[in-house]
């Protein structure tokens, strides 16, 4: 027995250890587990969701309206007397009457059960043009839950760039400060043999003070990185955070007309906006079905008596049943129908105008995101350049300041610069990667 438990307990272990799910505790929070973790915990996505849900909904009820409706009804009525027939004409007396002979034609008390169907067979094509109006509203929903899946990946993607960039700052800041002090040690040695006015060591100090605060400051943007990073995912806010590092970059090869190609096709505000366009038509047919008479089949049974139980009385039988054909139109309602329809269209041409609308905004966002992700991928090779440039120009600075042929300030300036540097070449990577994942959104194509 306890052998059998122990297995079952190792299965389960392995199973959960090589789940693809599973990360174990420690390791580092990947880019598609950290999407993952948002997909799960999103408010936005799950309002989507329950926007389909409706939408579903929404379109089998209106599928019921091809169906017939069946209905009940179950009635008491009770009398001042029962109801009777007299014949004039006999004479009066107290077999007949004063007013002549009065016969029986009912009871008292009378209980009625209805049953009725009732099938619609015509109805201008408003029951049909109903139904595929809210086909068309399910299909909607689903490309908006779409859209808002899109969003929450480029969210968590921004997030995990910034934490990158705040870190690698960070790194940057902190091999600075590990420079200037090593410079400053230098200078204090200098100025204590003589060889350094004063003036020139309190400037040391100054940089690395200023370095310093430039790390304290580096750090807390570490810190904000993380916790926006925690709220995107729907964390608590001080969870701590530990992302692997793959900030690099991924030429882009892609032109910009095949960019729109590939938006016009995937983009799914697009395609929502267009269904939109169709939807409003199809309500327009909906308000057009009221000009025609609507014609249905009516099916009714129903059962009779003078005691609950409706099992008929003396003077009628206990069921009775009928199949009818009925017509209805409202043939005069004071141009009710046509204004209704003249709403529906105007609708219909705001929505093809927005579906106008939107296609320019969509290239507008994809030539914006284009034209910037070509912008940082050149600042990528620039500030690549100016590293190289600034390394050169700070060794050849401390080699002059050591040989006491250059002053510190140019060693400061150098190192200042290859600060700078490397911040711009950490900027120009991060921005490129963010905006990729805006240049995938703006395309409709960006997956996990």
């Amino acid at each position: 027995m306890q052998t059998n438990k122990l297995f079952i307990m190792v299965v389960m272990f392995l199973a959960v250890l090589f789940s693809p799910r599973f990360i174990l505790a420690g390791e580092p929070l990947t880019l598609e587990a950290s999407i993952d973790i948002a997909l799960k915990n999103s408010l936005v996505l799950n309002m989507a969701k329950e926007g389909t849900k409706s939408a579903t909904a929404l379109k089998k009820e209106a599928m019921t309206g091809f169906f017939p409706k069946f209905s009940t009804s179950y009635s008491y009525s009770r009398l001042n007397e029962a109801p009777f027939s007299r014949f004039q004409g006999l004479p009066a007396g107290p077999l007949y009457g004063m007013n002549g002979m009065e016969i029986p034609v009912g009871t008292e008390d009378n209980y009625n059960w209805i049953i009725e169907a009732k099938q619609p067979v015509f109805a201008g094509g408003a029951i049909l043009a109903n139904y595929q109006a809210s086909r068309i509203g399910e299909e909607i929903a689903r490309l908006e839950e779409t859209a808002k899946f899109q969003d929450v990946i480029q969210d968590v993607k921004t997030a995990y760039f910034d934490i990158l960039r705040a870190q690698a700052m960070e790194k940057v800041a902190a091999q600075s400060v590990e420079m200037l002090k090593a410079h400053r040690d230098v200078a204090e040695n200098y100025f204590q043999v003589g060889m350094i006015p004063k003036n020139d060591l309190l400037y040391a100090e100054v940089e690395l003070a200023n370095g310093t605060q430039t790390r304290v400051t580096a750090r807390n943007a570490v810190e904000l990185a993380r916790s926006r990073f925690n709220t995107v995912l729907k964390r608590p806010l001080s969870e701590p955070v530990d992302i692997v590092d793959l900030l690099a970059y991924h030429p882009f090869n892609t032109s910009f007309e095949e960019c729109l190609n590939i938006a016009r096709q995937s983009r799914p505000e697009l395609k929502m906006s267009s269904l939109k366009a169709v939807q409003a038509g199809k309500y327009v047919r909906v308000a057009q079905g009221d000009y025609y008479p609507a014609l249905s089949v009516v099916g009714n049974y129903s059962r009779f008596g003078d005691e609950a139980s409706v099992s008929g009385s003396d003077y009628k039988d206990a069921e009775s049943w009928y199949v009818m054909a009925a017509a209805s139109w409202n043939f005069w309602e004071w141009g009710r129908t046509k204004f209704k329809v003249d709403a529906g269209k105007a609708r219909a041409n705001q929505a093809i105008d927005a579906d106008k609308e939107l296609n320019d905004q969509v290239v507008l966002e994809i030539k914006k995101a284009y034209l910037m992700l070509q912008e940082t991928e050149s600042r990528i090779s620039v500030s690549q350049k100016l590293i190289e440039q600034a390394e050169e120009n700070f060794r050849i600075a401390e080699e002059r300041y050591k040989e006491r042929v250059a002053t510190s300030t140019e060693v400061l300036d150098a190192q200042t610069l290859l600060r700078r540097a490397k911040f711009e070449y950490v900027n120009a990577l991060t921005e490129y990667n963010i905006n990729d994942a805006r240049l995938q959104r703006a395309m409709g194509t960006i997956r996990l």
